[in-house]
C-alpha cells in the first residue's frame, strides 16, 4: 500500500495525465500544496487512502497484541483482513474506482482541483477522519474475535482500548477541523449546518464516545457486557455509514463526491456486518450476561450508563434526521428534509444532560455513594453553579435563552467538580509525600492518565458547549447593502464600506471590499472580505464563464475570547455579466475573422492566438474595471458571535486530554496502585 500510495502521489507531483484522476483532480497550474492533498479529494485516491491506513493501523495493533489474547489474535486479524481485501478489491473490480486507471488520449492539461477544495483544511482534515474511522476496525475485530472465541472478559477490551482512544481523537480533530473550515469559507458564518457528511462524522464520534466510558464500568465491574459489543458494532457500522455516505451521492451535501455506483458495495458490506454481529452477539447472550448488576442510581457506574443512554440517543436523532429525505420518500414518494431548526430543538436538551452528568460522574464512587459523602462532595460545585446562575440572571441577558443559561451553570457545576476531586487527590498524596502541591498535581495526574485525561476531555468538551451554547443563542445576524462610503451600524459596531477592490488573475476574478469597523468611535478592525469567481479549467474560456464556474469567499473575520466580528460579501455582478455576454458575442465575431486570415496565411498562428488572448484580458480587465468604478451597491452579511473562539479552545484541550490519556505510564504497576489510592469512598 505505501508503494500504491507514494506511486499515485508521485503522478500527482509530475503532472502525470495518462492517470485518470490525475487527470480530473489536478493542472499544471495546482499548485504544488493542493497537487499533493489531491489525491484524497478524489473518490479513488480517498479509497486508497482508506486501505493504506488500514493496513498501517492493522499491523500496529497486532505488534501492541502480539503477546497477548493468542485465541482472539487470528480471528481478529483474518477480520481487518477481510476490510482490507473488501477495499482493495474495491478499488479493482467493482465500482469503476481504481485510482491507477488511465486514458486512452492524454490531455495536454488537467480540469484541476475544484477551488472549494484548495483550502489548507485538506492537508488534514479529510486523513485525521479517515483515520478515525479506520481505527474503529481495531475493537470491532477484536469483539468479534472474543465473541468468536467465546473469551468475553475484559481483556480484549484493555488491549484495544488505545485504538478507540486513537479513534476518538482523530475524529475529533477531522471535525473540528471540518467546523472551522465551514466557518471562514464553506458556510455563510456558521461552524455546523447539520449537513449529511457532517452528521455522517459525528454519529460515530458520539457512539465511540460512550463506548470509552462504558468499557470502564466492564474492567471495573464486569458489566454492560453486550451494551458494550453492540457499542462498537454500532461506531464501526455508522463509520461505514459515514463512508458511503460521502460516495454515493445519495444525499445533497456540499462535502459528497457526487454520485457514484460504490454505494451497493458499502451497503452490502454495511449490511453484512450487522446481519452477522448481531446473530453472533445472540448466540453468545449465555456468557454476556454482567457479574454484577448496578447496586444504587447514586453510584458511577449508573452516570456513565445514563451518559451512554444519552449519548446514543443523540447519535439516534442525528440519524433520523439525516436520513430523513429517504425515510420520507420511501413512504411518501416526496423527499422531505429537516432543517438545522429541528436537530437544534431535539439535540439541546441531551446536550444539557449530558454536560450535568459530565460534572456528577466524577463525584460518585463505584457502587453507591453515602448520603454524607455526596453532601460533603456536591457541595461547592453546586453553590458554584448558583452563585453562577446569580450572577448571569442580575447582570447579563442570558434569561433571553433559557438553554444556554443552564448550560453556563451547569459548566461551572462541571469545571469545579473536576477541580475539585483532581485537588482532594492531589492534597491526599502530599500529606503522604510531602512537596508543593503543583508537584502532586501532576504526580497523582501522571500515575492515572487514563483519569485524569479523562478530565481534561471533560473540560474540553465543557468550555467548548460553552462556545456553542454562546454563539448560537445570542448571534447577531444582518444582511445590508451598502455603498463605498456610507455606512451602518450593527450590535453597536460602526462597519464603513471603504472601497471596492478587484484583481484577477489567469482563471479567477476577485472581487473585495476594504471595510472599516469601530467601536465606542475606536478602530476595531479593517477587514477585507472577497468573492472569487473561478473560470472552469475545461470548455470555453469566455469572460461569462467566470461567472458559470465555481465562487467561493474569503471571509473578513475579527475573533476574540468575547465575540467575533465576521463578514462576507456577494458582489452585484449584474451589470459586469451583462457586459461580458456582449463582449464575448463580439469577440467571436472578431474570431470569425482571424480564423479567416489564419487560413490564408498559417504563418500567422501564433501571432492571431497572442492577439486573440491579449483582446480578450483587456476586455476582460476594462468589464470588471465596472464594479470600481461604477460601484455598485454590495451586499454585505455582518455576523458577531460571541465566543466562538472558545469553541476552538475547548476542541484543543479536549484533544490534548486524550493524547494525554494515550500516552503510556512509565510503571504500569505504580498506575494501578495510585488508581485505587485516588478512588473517592
Amino acid at each position: 500500500m505505501f508503494i500504491c500510495v507514494g506511486s499515485l502521489e508521485a503522478s500527482f507531483l509530475r503532472d502525470d495525465f495518462s492517470v485518470s484522476v490525475v487527470a480530473t483532480h489536478s493542472s499544471i497550474d495546482t499548485p504544488l500544496f493542493y497537487k499533493f492533498t489531491a489525491m484524497w479529494s478524489s473518490q479513488e485516491g480517498s479509497l486508497l487512502l482508506w486501505a493504506w491506513v488500514l493496513s498501517i493501523v492493522s499491523t500496529v495493533a497486532l505488534v501492541v497484541t502480539r503477546h497477548k489474547l493468542r485465541d482472539i489474535v487470528p480471528w481478529a486479524t483474518s477480520i481487518m483482513l477481510g476490510i482490507g481485501v473488501f477495499f482493495t478489491g474495491l478499488m479493482l473490480f467493482g465500482g469503476d474506482v481504481n485510482p491507477f486507471a488511465t486514458l486512452s488520449q492524454v490531455p495536454v492539461d488537467g480540469t484541476g482541483l475544484n477551488p472549494l477544495l484548495q483550502h489548507p483544511s485538506m492537508i488534514i482534515h479529510p486523513p485525521m477522519l479517515y483515520t478515525g474511522y479506520v481505527a474503529l476496525t481495531v475493537p470491532f475485530a477484536f469483539a468479534i474475535g472474543a465473541l468468536i472465541t467465546r473469551q468475553v472478559d475484559a481483556a480484549w477490551i484493555k488491549s484495544t482500548r488505545g485504538f478507540a482512544l486513537v479513534a476518538w481523537t482523530f475524529l475529533s480533530i477531522g471535525i473540528i477541523l471540518g467546523a472551522r473550515w465551514s466557518y471562514t469559507e464553506l458556510g455563510w458564518g456558521g461552524y455546523w449546518a447539520w449537513d449529511p457528511v457532517e452528521n455522517a462524522s459525528v454519529m460515530p464520534w458520539l457512539i465511540v464516545t460512550a463506548y470509552i466510558h462504558s468499557i470502564m464500568v466492564q474492567e471495573r465491574r464486569g458489566m454492560l457486557k453486550v451494551w458494550n459489543v453492540s457499542l462498537i458494532v454500532g461506531g464501526f457500522t455508522l463509520a461505514g455509514v459515514g463512508t458511503c455516505l460521502v460516495r454515493s451521492g445519495v444525499l445533497q451535501s456540499i462535502h459528497a463526491f457526487g454520485d457514484s455506483t460504490v454505494g451497493p458495495y458499502f451497503l452490502a458490506l454495511i449490511g453484512v456486518v450487522l446481519v452477522g454481529s448481531t446473530g453472533l452477539i445472540i448466540s453468545r447472550l449465555d456468557i454476556l450476561r454482567s457479574d454484577r448488576k448496578i447496586d444504587s442510581l447514586g453510584s458511577r457506574e449508573a452516570v456513565f450508563l445514563i451518559n451512554n443512554l444519552l449519548l446514543v440517543a443523540l447519535a439516534a436523532i442525528v440519524f433520523w434526521g439525516t436520513f430523513f429525505p429517504l425515510i420520507s420518500e420511501l413512504f411518501t414518494g416526496t423527499r422531505s428534509t429537516l432543517a438545522a431548526p429541528w436537530f437544534d430543538r431535539f439535540t439541546t436538551p441531551l446536550a444539557i444532560l449530558l454536560v450535568l452528568f459530565t460534572g456528577v460522574g466524577p463525584l460518585l464512587a463505584w457502587r453507591r455513594i453515602s448520603w454524607q459523602g455526596a453532601k460533603k462532595v456536591f457541595a461547592w460545585p453546586l453553590a458554584a453553579a448558583l452563585v453562577t446562575l446569580v450572577v448571569l440572571v442580575i447582570f447579563t441577558d442570558a434569561t433571553h435563552s433559557l438553554s444556554a443559561l443552564a448550560i453556563f451553570c451547569l459548566a461551572v457545576f462541571t469545571v469545579v467538580a473536576l477541580a475539585q476531586e483532581t485537588w482532594r487527590a492531589a492534597a491526599a498524596r502530599r500529606r503522604s509525600s510531602g512537596g508543593s502541591m503543583p508537584g502532586a498535581i501532576w504526580a497523582v495526574a501522571s500515575r492515572n492518565r487514563h483519569r485524569y485525561g479523562g478530565y481534561i476531555v471533560h473540560l474540553g468538551i465543557v468550555v467548548l458547549f460553552v462556545g456553542v451554547a454562546a454563539s448560537s443563542s445570542f448571534e447577531s445576524k444582518q444582511d445590508v447593502q451598502l455603498r463605498p462610503g456610507e455606512s451602518t451600524t450593527v450590535d453597536g459596531y460602526e462597519v464603513t464600506y471603504v472601497k471596492p477592490t478587484v484583481e484577477r488573475n489567469k482563471d479567477t476574478i476577485i472581487f473585495g471590499a476594504e471595510l472599516d469597523v469601530k467601536k465606542d468611535g475606536k478602530e476595531f478592525a479593517r477587514l477585507t472580505p472577497t468573492r472569487r469567481y473561478h473560470q472552469p479549467s475545461t470548455g470555453t474560456r469566455t469572460i461569462q464563464a467566470y461567472f458559470q464556474g465555481e465562487a467561493t469567499s474569503e471571509v473578513g473575520l475579527k475573533a476574540g475570547w468575547k465575540k467575533d466580528f465576521w463578514t462576507s460579501l456577494e458582489p452585484n455582478t449584474a451589470r459586469i455579466q451583462k457586459r461580458a455576454k456582449m463582449a464575448d458575442e463580439r469577440f467571436r465575431g472578431l474570431m470569425a475573422l482571424v480564423a479567416q486570415r489564419v487560413q490564408k496565411n498559417p504563418g500567422q498562428a501564433a501571432e492571431a492566438a497572442q492577439f486573440a488572448t491579449d483582446v480578450q484580458n483587456k476586455t476582460t480587465d476594462q468589464i470588471i474595471g465596472l464594479y470600481v468604478k461604477r460601484a455598485d451597491p454590495v451586499t454585505f452579511r455582518i455576523i458577531i458571535s460571541p465566543m466562538v473562539t472558545w469553541i476552538w479552545a475547548g476542541a484543543i484541550i479536549g484533544i490534548l486530554g486524550a493524547l494525554f490519556a494515550l500516552w503510556p505510564a512509565r510503571d504500569p504497576r505504580r498506575r494501578k496502585a495510585a488508581v485505587k489510592e485516588e478512588e473517592p469512598a
